[in-house]
């Protein structure tokens, strides 16, 4: 049955995955042939997740390395899973609730984490789907889930991954690596929970900074002073306060210093002094001292900042450095809180410890609550307006002097106002709860990971010192970073890392294996059983009702999906896995943990190699987000071009380090590639050149081949299968694509099969249908990587096949194939017809028109060339006759290896006019080129402009200088003969 005329991708894409799963020829040790493994880890999605052109581009990449090494016989796994992602999971079941009137708090914590179950048995395979319509050969059935085997879990989610997860708490636990404390921790007051930086989103406002005057304690006064850059004063008067701004003016009642730099002569005078926090009764005001820092900017605002040491982060680190105290002023809601003693207690407690009198534990302190009685059970927001009214109520604002005119009288008005600035600026949210995040002073469960981080910085430091040498070595036990840039990122952030906050209060996750008693002595165990016996028979225990940070789970990753504790025979296999591929914003997050987990657990890197894909952009480099409009939908994109052109295109476009443009043009034009490719097979269908037609197998190229063209085009798949294999190798994916796509379209679809066409008939015709018919199966095999389904499909349409194309061998012959004389003499005829078609072009010649050339000069070997390959010469390069002889005037020259030609143009074109064209459009290049390279030498440019308006101008830059060569080319075709 012929080939229809088109590939209907809609249509076959989702009949081949059928057939590739009905087949299991993604399973862990499909097609293997040698003792070598590759295992690749999916970066887990979650389960609330839907493709997005990140995951189309992370998981493309994957699957062309998978399939790669499954081609040429490893045994690989591609291991997939979803993450339980904890506060996006409970967030949609918790929407869920609300549209049926409920909300969790109606439900036992056993009762909800089942509708949560419920919810993921119905929706949970959403993106698993998705990514098979992309293409994804993973072995689906090891599916993985972080939260396996958890209690309440439903029958087919036995898996031991939440074992494994309460074994390493208890174990690090045990070994004092994790502990419970009190640290300053992003805060999300929707979910009530401790969130991550990762899970922090920076969003501009409209904001303001309110200045406020701190009485000095007792009336004292000091000379304030200020100067300009030359030391010139240029304002002095007394002050009996020290004037402070604010962004957030309810955060002062936890005040617990105001601090100043060192060098900052203007508050010298009143270092080591108390002030008093201008709010709250007047008679149980708090007075805190005046200290300095490095912290505080002079040249910011007043040059003096309030301690607020349990609502920020900067704030935090200055506390802790002085021993402020650190009061707490809201509760999990972020209102302000309403506990503990009445105001006026609470206050004289706290000036006591002020005044050196008492000591408080820090669970003491953090039971003071210093919020006013009259503010307190009040929303930040609320309590933030009060707390303004009062100051400028009180006439401890600082004020300016606004000028107004009378709209009646015109007369010019001058009054004092309160000084509030508006300014833009950055404030945290949380990207799925879409609130202000409020940096929170709260009870968590940290790891120490300062005392596990170093094996996982010595591991990277030695594998790009292998790296960087170039004697890395896969096995050695260490791991590298590509590109180099991002393991600076995963230095910086391990050789400076903090506490690791895993606690999170939500419901859904793995529940702290930690219990107490009335006494509050903690038991850390893997089961209530074991908590029981360790505490004793009559003591009552209640568990933690925290959850671990889903972080934790996720960063056991490759041992968990491995069956770890366990000793399975897919852990002994597999692990440790090859290569993880991800994005640079999880480095910390995922990677970094990953690493340090898996040594302080089982002593082992986790993968020898991280690969880190850069962003997908929009066509003009600009990040995609809803809010501009400009977001590609993968799926979308599979609807209308087919999943092959959308692979292609990402694969295509991935240089390493640098972002990629997407645009709907690029993927368009890469279906036309696929179009390509099912033409040129029709044509050697119509032609008997197909596999089925000569018989024989892909693996072996045709023998005694003797013309030169099927000789130079077995060559041509020898040098692409070798380029494409070194550029996987060293994960250059836009090099291995590039090359595919040149030799394919290129070499294969436009000259082989034009320079076969005449050959078809005649002595050479079974042998140039044998070599088509194995060029074409090359072309199959080396595009299945990264363009699977129209490949399978051309390989099961075009002969009887002993595997799919899934499990086909991948070719290890090379330069054996390339036959230089062959080479040599083909690459003379196509570079001279491409000379002749770019000279056309140049001179816009009509395309149609056939021309004369005269054969100035030829050496034997050419000679012998162009014997041998006139007709088509001829024929391609529309050429009416060769002559020999010399060049008349108005004629353009071309010159080949060992001679030259030349093609009269005298009445065919207006020289001069096509000099003066040709001369204005390179003088215009000239003058832009100029711009454009002083734009670029310019490192104010380069080091303060957006990244991608830096590469366009390069991208720019490179285009016109091409441009430039090609006139100026032609420009000297033209003089030699005018």
């Amino acid at each position: 049955m012929p080939m229809e005329k088109t590939f209907d991708a809609a249509k076959a894409e989702a009949r081949i995955y059928a057939a590739w799963e009905a087949a299991h020829a993604f399973r862990a040790g499909a097609n293997a042939s040698r003792d070598e493994t590759f295992c690749i880890m999916i970066p887990p999605p979650n389960v609330t997740g839907s493709l997005h052109m990140g995951h189309a581009f992370n998981n493309t990449l994957q699957d062309i390395l998978v399939r790669w090494h499954r081609m040429r016989g490893f045994d690989t796994l591609w291991q997939p899973g979803q993450d339980h992602a904890g506060i996006a999971t409970q967030m949609v079941v918790e929407r869920e609730l609300a549209r049926e009137g409920k909300s969790r708090r109606d439900f036992t914590r056993e009762e909800f984490i089942a509708r949560v179950w419920e919810w993921k048995a119905k929706s949970g395979d959403t993106i698993i789907n998705q990514l098979k319509r992309l293409g994804a050969s993973c072995d689906w059935s090891r599916n993985a889930f972080t939260m396996s085997g958890a209690p309440g879990a439903p029958a087919g989610e036995e898996g031991n991954f939440h074992d494994a997860v309460i074994k390493v708490f208890v174990d690090l636990y045990n070994k004092g690596l994790i502990h419970r404390g009190k640290r300053l921790v992003n805060w999300d007051p929707h979910f009530e929970t401790a969130i991550s930086d990762l899970e922090v989103e920076q969003i501009e406002v409209e904001g303001r900074m309110w200045h406020f005057k701190y009485p000095l304690a007792g009336g004292e006064t000091y000379e304030y002073v200020e100067k300009d850059a030359d030391g010139n004063v240029i304002l002095r008067e007394t002050r009996d306060y020290i004037s402070i701004a604010t962004t957030r003016p309810e955060t002062m009642l936890g005040d617990g210093a105001v601090a100043v730099h060192p060098s900052d002569e203007r508050y010298a005078p009143i270092v080591g002094k108390l002030c008093e926090i201008p709010v709250g009764p007047k008679e149980h005001r708090r007075l805190i001292p005046i200290i300095t820092d490095d912290y505080p900017d002079p040249d910011f605002g007043s040059g003096a900042v309030k301690i607020t040491g349990a609502h920020d982060f900067n704030d935090y680190a200055v506390a802790r450095r002085h021993d402020i105290p650190m009061y707490r002023l809201m509760d999990t809601r972020a209102h302000m809180r309403s506990d503990g003693l009445p105001y006026a207690e609470a206050a004289e407690i706290a000036q006591k410890l002020a005044r050196g009198e008492i000591t408080l534990s820090e669970s003491e302190i953090d039971a003071l609550n210093l919020v006013p009685d009259d503010l307190r059970g009040l929303d930040r927001y609320e309590a933030r307006e009060r707390v303004v009214e009062q100051i400028t109520a009180e006439g401890l604002a600082v004020t300016v002097l606004k000028k107004s005119i009378d709209p009646e009288t015109g007369a010019e008005h001058l009054e004092r106002v309160p000084f509030v600035e508006k300014n833009r600026m950055m404030q945290p949210h949380g990207d799925r709860s879409k609130v202000v995040i409020e940096p929170m002073l709260t009870d968590q469960w940290f790891v120490d990971t300062a005392k596990i981080v170093e094996p996982a910085l010595e591991a990277v430091r030695r594998g790009m010192e292998a790296h960087e040498s170039g004697t890395f070595d896969e096995t050695a036990g260490y791991t590298r970073i590509l590109p180099e840039r991002d393991a600076k990122t995963y230095f910086h952030w391990l050789e400076n890392i903090e506490p690791w906050c895993i606690s999170r209060q939500l419901w859904w996750g793995h529940q702290i294996p930690v219990w107490y008693d009335e006494q509050g002595n903690q038991y850390c165990a893997p089961s209530e059983e074991e908590a029981r016996r360790m505490a004793g028979p009559d003591a009552r225990l209640t568990r933690d009702p925290d959850v671990l940070d889903t972080w934790f789970s996720s960063g056991l990753w490759p041992i968990g999906t491995l069956g770890w504790p366990e000793e399975t025979e897919e852990l002994k296999k597999y692990f440790p896995t090859d290569v993880l591929v991800t994005g640079f914003d999880i480095i910390f997050f995922w990677v970094a943990r990953m690493m340090m987990m898996q040594l302080a657990v089982v002593g082992q890197v986790p993968f020898h190699t991280v690969y880190v894909h850069a962003l997908v952009r929009d066509e003009k480099g600009k990040k995609m987000s809803k809010s501009l409009g400009n977001v590609l939908d993968p799926l979308d994109l599979i609807e209308e071009y087919g999943a092959d052109a959308v692979r292609f295109t990402l694969a295509a476009m991935a240089a390493m380090g640098r972002d990629l443009k997407l645009s709907k043009d690029r993927i368009a034009g890469y279906r036309n590639f696929t179009t390509k490719l099912w033409n040129a097979t029709r044509f050697a269908e119509m032609n008997g050149a197909l596999r089925r037609d000569v018989g024989g197998d892909a693996a072996t190229p045709p023998a005694d081949v003797r013309h030169n063209v099927n000789r130079w085009i077995i060559g041509e798949v020898a040098r692409a299968r070798m380029a494409a294999d070194e550029s996987l190798d060293a994960f250059r994916f836009n090099d291995a694509a590039n090359t595919l796509y040149a030799f394919v379209w290129g070499k294969v679809c436009d000259w082989y099969v034009e320079f076969a066409k005449p050959l078809m008939d005649g002595e050479y015709g079974a042998e140039t249908r044998a070599t088509m018919a194995w060029v074409l199966d090359q072309c199959y095999i080396l595009l299945h990587p990264f363009m699977p389904f129209i490949t399978e499909e051309l390989w099961g349409l075009t002969g009887d096949r002993g595997k799919m194309l899934v499990h086909a061998d991948w070719p290890e012959w090379g330069a054996g194939l390339i036959d230089a004389e062959a080479d040599r003499e083909m690459n003379w005829v196509i570079g001279l017809i491409e000379d002749i078609r770019s000279a056309r072009a140049q001179m816009r010649v009509p395309a149609g028109l056939k021309l004369p050339m005269i054969m100035t000069a030829i050496d034997d070997r050419g000679r012998a060339a162009l014997t041998r390959n006139r007709p088509m010469i001829e024929r391609l390069a529309r050429i009416e006759g060769i002559t020999e002889g010399a060049a008349p005037r108005g004629a353009i020259t071309i010159a080949v290896e060992g001679g030259s030609f030349a093609i009269p143009l005298e009445g065919v074109i207006d020289i001069g006019a096509e000099r003066a064209r040709l001369s204005k459009g390179l003088e215009k290049l000239d003058k832009d080129m100029q711009g454009l390279r002083a734009r670029l030498s310019n490192p104010r440019f380069v080091e303060s402009a957006p990244e991608e308006i830096v590469e366009e101008t390069r991208e720019k830059l490179a285009l016109a200088e091409d441009e430039s060569a090609k006139l100026k080319a032609a420009l000297s075709r033209i003089a030699e003969r005018a």
